[in-house]
């Protein structure tokens, strides 16, 4: 059974639009057995979870702001 989370998420540093592929709790799990030098930074810990398969982000220049504002703001 595939997983059809189609609900847009923005990574909170960065604001990367993406999606998840796996429920929440299998995401987490994933990223809390990382190895610590893949959890350094959320760019890494992201392309780590893209390649995994786990996520699916969006090279469509669509962004959120540090208070999850799309498109970001004037104050960012």
């Amino acid at each position: 059974m595939s997983y059809r989370h189609r609900l847009d998420h923005y990574a909170r540093h960065g604001g990367v639009h993406f999606t998840l592929n796996v429920p929440e709790e299998e995401m987490n799990r994933y990223v809390r057995e990382l190895p610590e030098q893949k959890r350094e930074s959320m760019f890494q810990v992201m392309k780590e979870l893209e390649n995994a398969g786990l996520i699916t982000v969006f090279n469509d220049g669509e962004f959120a702001d540090g208070e999850g504002k799309i498109g970001g703001s004037s104050e960012c």
